[in-house]
């Protein structure tokens, strides 16, 4: 079984990496620079120096075909360096052994692409674990990783004896959303699910009783008791709810209670104490509610930032690409701060035969790599003339007197734009390049 294994390991193969290609490219002219009298080495120069045979050096370095890894390991070495994990990938697209897949959604918990947004996740967490009946509020444009950042810290928080829910709530199907009693017994049951407890709705819910007292009853007599440590419900993509009105106002004015319940002083206050709120969405979803019932102004706000440069720089380097702090700055001046556009602009750069003056030139072609994301970007636009209007005038570098401070937060809310000396502009080159065109006349 062991033998069947390692023959197909080695009939999979490695392929050489960009990094790996350059590095070795380098070491080479090193070498012939030195040694040489500046000629390059020949196929059977090379044949002579390595010990390997000229139809295998060919193959490994066409980067086409695969090779075992020893074959990798000894060129490497005859030329003075270690193969590195950075170095290769396998003939399926694994770097390093690791299988490097398109970014798509949350990423995984033990993704070695998430990079950290200090000290956004520390605040996080601090609020969490040590602020009694907390809510923190984590917003940001949609795809800048909130979800991730959420995960990475509930991760981290288990290990501190802290019971964590985390519910996406576009998980809730469109018939419960209809009505506010299912919801908020479809919430109930998956955070009692969740943690393992056994369903106990029947027990609690009394028909007598509005459905956010029955609600906030289960909590108070049967969740929280359960609980011997703290209990942090995380509530993903909360903008759900904004889309269905008569759902939202006492939804959200229950969450507003409980976290003013640890305060009240009574015999349940320190029970509410013990229940951690979070709750995650993007700001380009704009909901008017009554502000002294609503939890969007309580609590921690976290307005979570993009990249920073240093972090393009981590990332790029996480995807073994050379030159890496070059091509941060240059994928920084296309993207912006966006962790999405980022992301996925290194991940085809990690692709072989795919350069930076490609994917910059055809970057807002129909065909090119951010197309689908753009024309959401355009569809979503158009759905507000007004706002249409006034991000044609920005990109055009028009001036205006006056823009209405709601739309100015609805173009900033969906990453369109940025403040800069007072006034509103593009928040990249990829979207200004972008929507002149797509606005045009």
């Amino acid at each position: 079984m062991a033998q069947k294994s390692q023959a197909a390991k080695r009939k999979r193969g490695i392929l050489l990496s960009k990094k790996g290609w350059q590095r070795l490219q380098a070491a080479e002219m090193r070498y012939v620079n030195q040694h040489n009298d500046s000629k390059l080495l020949t196929l059977q120069d090379l044949s002579d120096r390595t010990g390997l045979s000229a139809n295998t050096l060919a193959r490994v370095r066409g980067r086409k075909i695969a090779v075992d890894q020893q074959t990798l390991e000894c060129y490497f070495r005859a030329f003075d360096l270690s193969l590195n994990p950075e170095d290769y990938t396998d003939s399926e697209g694994a770097v390093g052994g690791r299988m490097v897949l398109p970014p798509s959604g949350q990423l995984a918990l033990d993704s070695p692409f998430y990079v950290s947004r200090t000290p956004v996740e520390s605040i996080f967490q601090d609020a969490i674990l040590h602020q009694a009946g907390g809510l923190v509020r984590l917003k940001a444009p949609r795809q800048s990783g909130k979800s991730s950042l959420a995960s990475k810290v509930l991760l981290d928080v288990r290990s501190q004896s802290v019971g964590t829910v985390m519910i996406n709530l576009r998980l809730v199907d469109a018939e419960v959303m209809q009505d506010l009693g299912r919801f908020l017994k479809w919430f109930c049951a998956v955070v009692t699910r969740s943690l393992g407890l056994e369903n106990k709705l029947d027990d609690h819910w009394d028909a007598l009783f509005g459905v956010s007292y029955n609600c906030t009853h289960y909590f108070e007599n049967y969740i929280l008791p359960q609980m011997k440590v703290p209990l942090v419900v995380v509530l993903d993509d909360v903008d759900v709810v904004f889309n269905h009105g008569h759902i939202a106002a006492d939804f959200f004015g229950m969450l507003r209670t409980w976290h003013e319940k640890g305060r009240y002083g009574d015999r349940h206050s320190e029970l509410w104490q013990q229940l951690r709120l979070a709750l995650v969405y993007a700001t380009d979803v704009y909901a008017p509610m009554n502000m002294t019932q609503s939890p969007f102004n309580a609590g921690v706000l976290i307005d979570l930032p993009g990249f920073g440069l240093s972090q393009v720089q981590e990332l790029a380097k996480r995807y073994s690409l050379a030159d890496a702090d070059q091509v941060a700055e240059e994928m920084s001046k296309l993207v912006g701060s966006n962790p999405f556009l980022i992301h996925w602009g290194l991940y085809q750069l990690s692709l072989p035969e795919v350069t930076i003056d490609q994917l910059f030139e055809s970057s807002i072609s129909p065909n090119g790599i951010y197309s689908s994301h753009l024309r959401q970007k355009l569809a979503d636009l158009r759905q507000n003339p007004e706002a249409a209007m006034v991000m044609k005038a920005i990109v055009n570098n028009k001036k205006l007197d006056y823009i209405e401070p709601l739309m100015a937060f609805q173009l900033q809310s969906q990453g369109l734009v940025v403040v800069e000396n007072q006034q509103l502009i593009p928040s990249c080159d990829l979207y200004r390049r972008f929507f002149l065109q797509a606005l045009h006349p």
